[in-house]
């Protein structure tokens, strides 16, 4: 497949992802939408840096990421913590997350519980073959090694031709001495600035029922947004790890 095909693809992905239709990126873009659907398509291949520029500008991604996959410029990544008390809370926001990734041909790994996992197979069905599962006990042994097994699925997915990745990962919180638990939520932190310009979105599911308050406030403190089953939102307890890592 020619760079120039991954462009289209890409820039599709995007726009999926921002919920335009071609006409309302045409508008945004300043681009005729029949040049959008001829990019898209492959048949345009000879982008001028303004298109380049007032696409990315428009979905919010880098000349960069339509262009190779990933590179310099704005952050890209969705990191949000999905604050749950019960199973069904848990899986009326994790089964979309990932179905949404099946059906937009991105690449998915789900890290949480083996009982968890179970339940996710379950809900999806047959599909469930194109998501990798992983057991959290397992995963989040050492947060240099999870951090590095992530960024090994980011780059395989995006080399093997995703457009984007989406991770869940729950962490190990119970069981932690008081120092992990705060080693485990630098690790939280530091996830923003490691991942800030790759084309990933990562859900962190947190127990409101089980996990000390504290491991509740650290999720608040590390996630710039919370989901769950209504809807998405902005975390106004967010810091910035700058200011999380060395003030705490």
């Amino acid at each position: 497949m020619h760079e120039t095909d991954h462009i289209g693809r890409r820039l599709r992905a995007a726009r999926h992802r921002a919920g335009l239709s071609r006409e309302a990126l045409a508008v945004d873009a300043g681009i005729s939408w029949s040049a959008i659907a001829q990019i898209e398509n492959g048949r345009r291949t000879n982008l001028r840096p303004p298109t380049l520029s007032a696409l990315s500008r428009a979905l919010r991604v880098t000349i960069d990421y339509l262009v190779a996959g990933s590179g310099p410029g704005h952050p890209m990544l969705e990191h949000r913590a999905l604050l749950y008390e019960t199973e069904s809370d848990f899986l009326a926001t994790a089964v979309p997350f990932l179905s949404d990734a099946l059906e937009r041909s991105e690449a998915a790994i789900a890290v949480t519980s083996p009982a968890m996992i179970r339940r996710l197979r379950r809900r999806l069905g047959t599909r469930a073959s194109l998501v990798r599962f992983a057991d959290n006990s397992r995963w989040y042994r050492n947060p240099r090694r999870t951090l590095g097994a992530y960024r090994s699925f980011l780059e395989g997915s995006i080399e093997a031709g995703a457009t984007w990745v989406r991770i869940l990962g729950e962490p190990v919180w119970n069981g932690r001495s008081e120092p992990e638990v705060r080693l485990w939520a630098r690790y939280e932190s530091l996830l923003n600035l490691a991942f800030s310009l790759e084309p990933v979105t990562v859900l962190c599911p947190y127990s409101t029922r089980d996990l000390a308050p504290a491991v509740i406030e650290h999720a608040k403190a590390t996630h710039p947004h919370t989901v769950g089953p209504d809807g998405l939102h902005t975390n106004e307890g967010y810091v910035e790890p700058g200011g999380y890592v060395l003030g705490g």
